[in-house]
C-alpha cells in the first residue's frame, strides 16, 4: 500500500514518519505539510517526494496518515476519503461533532478504511488487558487518571496552539474514553464535568452497563505526578491497566497493522472513524457541561 504523511510537526517527525518508513507493508510515498520548507526537509530526510499541493498527494497514494491539529485534519480526511484513500487518523478525531461526522460520512461513501490511533489501545499489554476486561461483566465502577505535564515540565508540544485552547480534554481525554468506552460500555450521559487547577478537570460518566466513571484530565500536572492510571471494581475485583514500555511508533505501526486488515478484508476496526467521532461527541457533552459549570 502506497501511503502519504500530512504533517510535519514533532508527532509526524517522531512517530508518523519513522513508522511509515518502517513498515515492511507499506511504501512510504511523500510528505505534504502546511509549511513547504518543513515538508521538504521531512521528505528528504526520508528519501520521498515533498508535495506542495495536497491534492496530487492523494492521487499519488492508496491511503493517508494524518499528524496535524484536529480542526485541520478533519477537513483534509474528508477530502482524502473522497479521493479513495484510506485513512490513519490521529485523536481527537476532531474537535466539532458536525466536523467528525463528516470525516465518518465521507469514510462510508467512499468505502475506505479508517483508524483513529489511540495510542493505548495499539499498546500490546494495555490492549490485551481492555480485551479481557471487555469480556467480563459485572463491573462497578471505574476510575481514570491521565495526568500530563505538557505545561509544567519540557515537551515539544507546549507550544501546540490546539492544546493551549482545548487543554487536557480534548487532547488526554480520548486516550481515557478509548480504555473505558470498550469495557464499561458506551457513556449515556455525562452526569457531571467541574474544573480543577489550570486546565484540569473531572468527569462523571454514566455508562450503557449501569456502570459509572470518574476521570480526572490534565496537562498542568506537577511533572512528578504525571502519570495515566486505570482501576476497575466490580464483581471480579479490582483490576489495573498495566503500563506499557512501548512507545509510539510500535503502537503506530500496529495501527497501520490494522488499517491495512480492514482495508482488505472491509471489516471496521474497533478503533474506525465512528468511534473516533462517539469520542468527540461526548467530549463535546463534557465541554457544554464544563460550560455550564463555569457559570
Amino acid at each position: 500500500m502506497r501511503i502519504g504523511l500530512l504533517g510535519t510537526g514533532p508527532w509526524a517527525r517522531a512517530a508518523y514518519a519513522p513508522a511509515l518508513a518502517g513498515h515492511g507493508s507499506l511504501d512510504f510515498a511523500g510528505v505534504w505539510g502546511r509549511r513547504p520548507q518543513a515538508a521538504a526537509e521531512l521528505a528528504r530526510e526520508y528519501g520521498v517526494r515533498a508535495y506542495d499541493d495536497v491534492d496530487a498527494l492523494f492521487a499519488d497514494v492508496d491511503a493517508v496518515a494524518v499528524a496535524l491539529p484536529p480542526a485541520v485534519q478533519a477537513e483534509l480526511a474528508v477530502r482524502a476519503a473522497r479521493a479513495g484513500c484510506h485513512l490513519l487518523l490521529d485523536k481527537p478525531l476532531a474537535i466539532r461533532v458536525a466536523e467528525a461526522r463528516a470525516v465518518v460520512e465521507a469514510a462510508e461513501q467512499a468505502r475506505v478504511a479508517s483508524v483513529v490511533f489511540f495510542t493505548t489501545r495499539f499498546q500490546q499489554e494495555p490492549e490485551r488487558w481492555i480485551g479481557e476486561q471487555a469480556a467480563e461483566s459485572g463491573w462497578f465502577t471505574a476510575r481514570a487518571q491521565w495526568l500530563g505535564s505538557l505545561f509544567t515540565g519540557e515537551s515539544p508540544f507546549a507550544d501546540s496552539p490546539w492544546r493551549k485552547e482545548k487543554g487536557a480534554l480534548w487532547d488526554v481525554g480520548p486516550h481515557a474514553l478509548s480504555v473505558l468506552l470498550p469495557v464499561l460500555g458506551d457513556v449515556r450521559r455525562v452526569a457531571a464535568a467541574v474544573h480543577g487547577p489550570a486546565d484540569t478537570v473531572h468527569l462523571v460518566l454514566d455508562h450503557a452497563t449501569g456502570a459509572s466513571s470518574t476521570v480526572t484530565l490534565s496537562l498542568t500536572a506537577p511533572t512528578a505526578a504525571a502519570g495515566a492510571d486505570v482501576e476497575l471494581r466490580g464483581e471480579t475485583g479490582v483490576t489495573l491497566l498495566p503500563r506499557s514500555a512501548e512507545g509510539a511508533v510500535p503502537a503506530l505501526t500496529r495501527a497501520v497493522d490494522a488499517l491495512l486488515s480492514a482495508a482488505r478484508t472491509g471489516r471496521a476496526h474497533p478503533c474506525d472513524a465512528v468511534f473516533g467521532l462517539r469520542v468527540t461527541e461526548i467530549l463535546a457533552e463534557a465541554e457544554t457541561v464544563l460550560g455550564t459549570d463555569a457559570d
